[in-house]
């Protein structure tokens, strides 16, 4: 991989995603929300389409398509609209905020965040097991680390520790824009995940802990149309069973759009089934609580529950998520990008190190 180059295509989509995030804020204030201001935000569209294409690199693709082509258009289409973090209901106070805003999950009035799901006296809550930033960074370095030893470990195990480093990578992502935005505007980002190893159903994993950034975009732009349009059909009740289907099934798709990114190969559609996997048995879930709740208030001890969930999760994502990337190599090349980009930086501070102590020589010596 040569790493000037990439970063230079980076640095250009970067300039890319500001100059259109700019147009948009510029528009907002000219064209009514609705179908026009949607018709000329679509060239927008189709650029955060195209960007990741141009990336050589496996995980920068992943991350920019999962911020700019994921959550930027889906911003940008609420915004189309007059909804969203974006919307004139609640304008960003710059366009500085509103390009961050639009990328990034910045915390605001609106947010609709929920409580991790509670649980009767009767079954307890899990103990909190808080990881803060320091601690994350050093076990998601302790996992890559141990990869140079993965042929000593079973494939299946492997693919665990691939979901743990996964977990780790995207909350020290955020978590890093997070100590950036802070100290530079003040402002505060969502936690993308909150403890997701103490979820006790698939309910409580998939909305109220795991990945919350995609899961209140998703909220907003697929299940909330969804349940309105079908409580005509099946009723209010029972609405939000359809709409959860149709936001596993879009997040199966924007899932294999990003692997068609970092892989270039043509889908195997594995990954989407996954995601329908889940929102069928998440559908079960909930609608058996529907039928039972007014009689059967008994659940699970969290002992109980969260091996079972946790489970779950793991052997599906073995089954479905984790081998279209293994299979491409994908796993390899990633953890070899993020060495060889350890590596790269080291250099610049070596080298910005010998350029400093130069300069201060330099100085001395003219004294």
């Amino acid at each position: 991989m040569e790493m000037n180059g990439e970063i230079k295509t980076i640095f250009k989509i970067g300039l890319s995603v500001l100059a259109s995030l700019s147009y948009t804020y510029f528009i907002s204030s000219k064209i009514p929300q609705g179908k026009l201001r949607f018709f000329c935000l679509l060239p927008i569209f189709y650029l955060f389409f195209i960007l990741p294409l141009s990336l050589s690199t496996a995980l920068p693709a992943g991350v920019i398509s999962l911020f700019v082509t994921w959550v930027g258009t889906f911003k940008l289409l609420l915004f189309s609209f007059g909804s969203g973090p974006l919307s004139s209901q609640q304008p960003p106070k710059s366009l500085l905020h509103f390009i961050f805003i639009a990328c990034l999950p910045i915390k605001t009035q609106s947010s609709n965040q929920r409580s991790p799901e509670k649980s009767s006296p009767v079954s307890g809550k899990p103990p909190k097991v808080p990881l803060n930033f320091p601690t994350k960074v050093v076990l998601f370095s302790i996992l890559v680390a141990l990869t140079d030893y993965k042929h000593y470990l079973h494939p299946k195990l492997l693919l665990v520790q691939y979901g743990c480093m996964l977990y780790f990578f995207v909350d020290i992502i955020v978590g890093s824009c997070n100590v950036l935005m802070r100290a530079a505007l003040g402002i505060e980002l969502e936690s993308p995940s909150d403890e997701p190893y103490l979820s006790t159903s698939l309910q409580d994993f998939w909305g109220r802990r795991w990945n919350l950034m995609i899961t209140n975009i998703l909220r907003d732009t697929i299940y909330k149309p969804v349940r309105s349009a079908m409580a005509a059909f099946v009723g209010s009740d029972w609405a939000p069973l359809p709409a959860m289907l149709a936001v596993f099934l879009v997040s199966g798709l924007m899932h294999e759009l990003i692997y068609y990114y970092m892989t270039r190969v043509t889908p195997t559609w594995e990954v989407t089934l996954f995601f329908i996997l889940h929102g069928v048995c998440l559908v079960v879930e909930v609608g058996m609580k529907k039928v039972l709740a007014p009689k059967w208030r008994w659940r699970w001890h969290w002992a109980v529950s969260v091996p079972m969930t946790l489970g779950f999760v793991a052997v599906t994502a073995i089954w479905l998520f984790f081998p279209p990337l293994v299979r491409n190599g994908v796993d390899a090349k990633a953890i070899e990008e993020c060495k060889e980009l350890l590596e790269f930086i080291k250099e610049k501070l070596k080298l910005d190190c010998l350029v400093s102590w130069a300069s201060l020589s330099s100085i001395g010596s003219v004294g």
